[in-house]
């Protein structure tokens, strides 16, 4: 059964209230006061300064992340780089415990994406695991992500509130699974017909006379990035409209210092961690869709926390009133925190936001040379005795690191490997009759790595492990595409109002080339004539066989031709399909190689 909405929500180290708000307008005036300065009543200095933690697109990541994607890039004095590794939930909480020492008031907040793609640890139990580990870490609110709609809204509600599958059942044996000790808010998302929000839309974190509201959205383009079936009944709105209007309302209920949790981020100009995104000037050093929505929120919001980019930026963008004001992400997957000051007015009710009212917002590496804490290890054992018979099983064999979402390149090796999956297990006539195909970059969700992550050994690929690569469970299409409609889906991938900004350059099976030229603009940078299949030339009037997960067929990452698709064979996972290429094709003696990663020829 599920638990009652709050019901389960355990004591806590603070007062929180969760409320949702109707439309209104109301207004805010900025203040300037340094920190500490008097005048709000006997004892009490006017201002005072409120920590704030936050993290985004965590995805269930619980233990240490494997390979390249582990690390973070840091920027050095003379202007090279150096490679830390980072994350783990065990290091998270110890870092985010130790940033809370000394600090009266603090806050913890996420910008979404806590959960979903989520390692076999976590993404076996339904992200179970990772709700757990979320309440452990005192995590106060977070806003919904795309990825919280992987399952549908059903399995989000029960994140939040708790209950047993409804198809599995609980899964540790006289324990029902209690849900999130935290708030979830999905402000821009409301039911298709009731017109209501699925979620609270806001939250008010209180502490003694200290007030601080929270608007949680996702991205409007939700729906382009999960599959119908998740997404199904409900509707996304625009991030700023739905920010401004809830804006007004905490602004009404007497709420004057507002955060807005944003599951969609920028772009920086540099990698590193620590690039500082506001040289030459404030947030010069940052692109893509996070600017226009931070240029337009209503400056009643005093502070946007995003995510979505898997990016690290704490940068000054100007509201609309010209006043400074932080955006900051903290990449991916725990490797990062934010730390933010937040100057509070007892006076104004309001934040104080001036250049010199509180430091800028750090973020911090998450570092694996401190102690880990125990609870979080306790958690991670506990979890892994109910999945080890399944994740130990060994898979496959490689003979090196293989590179996907560690990997910076257009076409990465591990996306090449996904693809030849694919094709072979949907090549047979009786599977498809498949020619080539496609896979999404987004669904990569790791690399694999030659260092043995427990006892099985270097080089051998676990159950476990492959899981954490493809852990959506799409099912493998195999459709009729026209060799102009596939021309089409190469050129939507450098094109459109999204992935003209931020390209997703889809991986292909072997026998499939093609030359990609960026030094030209959107849809030019496929060169046609390059486009061949073993060989030869893509007839644009001819129909190929194409695989590609189920994901891809509904058009999803802006891929609408694909939509157009016809003769529809639905075949195994695309799990079971990487699973059965390792087995097949690779034991002890004969591991597999890195692919060359050589199909697309890319012009710079």
């Amino acid at each position: 059964m599920s638990a009652t909405p709050q019901r389960h929500r355990r004591a806590r180290r603070l007062t929180l209230t969760a409320i949702a708000v109707t439309a209104g307008a109301g207004a805010m005036v900025a203040a300037a006061l340094p920190a500490g300065a008097v005048g709000a009543g006997a004892g009490k200095s006017r201002t005072v300064d409120v920590q704030m933690l936050s993290i985004n697109d965590f995805h269930g990541t619980l233990e240490p992340p494997q390979g390249s994607s582990g690390n973070v890039s840091e920027r050095q004095a003379d202007g090279t780089t150096k490679a830390i590794p980072a994350g783990g939930a065990e290091y998270l909480a110890t870092s985010l415990r130790e940033a809370r020492k000394g600090h009266e008031y603090s806050v913890t907040a996420a910008a979404g994406d806590m959960i979903g793609g989520s390692p076999m640890l976590s993404g076996l139990f339904h992200d179970e695991p990772t709700i757990e580990a979320l309440n452990k870490l005192d995590l106060d609110v977070s806003s919904v992500g795309n990825h919280e709609f992987d399952e549908g809204r059903a399995e989000l509600r029960r994140m939040a509130y708790g209950g047993c599958h409804p198809v599995e059942g609980c899964f540790e044996p006289g324990k029902e699974f209690t849900g999130s000790e935290f708030q979830y808010l999905a402000a821009n998302v409301t039911d298709e017909k009731t017109k209501r929000p699925l979620m609270s839309p806001t939250f008010v974190w209180k502490k003694g006379d200290v007030k601080i509201g929270f608007i949680g959205v996702t991205l409007e383009g939700t729906p382009d990035v999960v599959t119908a079936e998740g997404v199904k009944g409900l509707k996304f709105g625009d991030e700023v409209e739905t920010i401004n209007k809830y804006a007004a309302e905490l602004n009404k209920q007497g709420v004057k210092s507002i955060v807005a949790l944003i599951h969609e981020g920028g772009l920086p100009a540099s990698g590193a961690y620590n690039y500082d995104c506001d040289v030459p000037g404030a947030g010069a050093g940052i692109s893509g869709a996070i600017v226009d929505i931070a240029k337009n929120v209503d400056a009643k919001v005093d502070a946007l926390v995003t995510g979505h980019t898997h990016q690290a930026y704490a940068c000054n963008i100007p509201d609309p009133a010209g006043n400074p004001r932080t955006v900051t992400s903290a990449a991916s997957i725990g490797r990062l925190y934010t730390d933010t000051t937040l100057t509070y007015d007892r006076q104004t009710k309001d934040i104080v936001r001036t250049p010199v009212a509180s430091p800028k917002p750090v973020n911090k590496v998450v570092t694996r040379d401190q102690p880990k804490a125990a609870d979080m290890t306790e958690l991670i054992q506990r979890w892994n005795a109910l999945a080890a018979p399944i994740a130990s099983r060994p898979q496959g064999f490689i003979a090196a690191d293989i590179p996907g979402r560690g990997s910076d390149a257009p076409e990465k090796p591990l996306g090449d490997l996904i693809a030849d999956a694919q094709l072979e297990a949907l090549a047979p006539a009786d599977k498809g009759g498949a020619e080539l195909a496609l896979m999404n970059p987004g669904g990569i969700r790791s690399d694999l790595a030659f260092k043995a992550s427990g006892d099985e050994g270097d080089g051998v690929v676990t159950y476990g492990e492959s899981f954490t690569v493809q852990p959506f469970n799409n099912m493998m299409n195999v459709v009729d595409l026209t060799g102009a409609q596939l021309v089409t889906a190469l050129q939507q991938q450098v094109s459109g109002p999204v992935n003209g900004v931020n390209p997703k350059i889809l991986q292909v099976s072997k026998g499939f080339t093609y030359t990609l030229d960026m030094t030209k603009t959107g849809a030019d940078r496929i060169v046609v004539d390059s486009v061949k299949l073993n060989g030869a030339a893509i007839d644009p009037a001819r129909t190929y066989r194409v695989a590609m997960n189920e994901f891809l067929a509904g058009g999803g990452d802006g891929f609408t031709v694909l939509k157009e698709h016809r003769n529809k064979l639905v075949g195994a996972s695309d799990l079971d399909c990487f699973n059965a290429y390792l087995t097949n094709n690779s034991s002890e003696g004969s591991p597999i190689a890195p692919p060359a990663a050589n199909r697309i020829t890319v012009v710079k």
